[in-house]
């Protein structure tokens, strides 16, 4: 089961359930589409995975399998450009 976390990994922006934002790697990494993009250039920092957009869960199922309540805030340093 997804475990859709509730943040990005990176920034600490609320990503809920039902968010277009959400993104994650196979690992369940999860970040908002604007890390994904601008911080990471799409290869996941952890795992050198690619992203894709996270689906969402209908509300019926997440009474019944509700999103992580977990936060997962571990930004990564990026070196400056040179």
């Amino acid at each position: 089961m997804l475990e859709m976390r509730p943040t990005c990994e990176q920034c600490n922006k609320a990503l809920p359930p039902f968010s277009e934002e959400a993104m994650i790697c196979s690992f369940e990494c999860t970040f908002c589409v604007e890390c994904v993009e601008n911080v990471f250039m799409s290869v996941c920092p952890n795992c050198g995975g690619d992203f894709h957009k996270r689906p969402t869960r209908s509300a019926e199922l997440l009474v019944k399998y509700p999103a992580s309540e977990v936060i997962v805030f571990k930004p990564k340093i990026i070196p400056p450009n040179e």
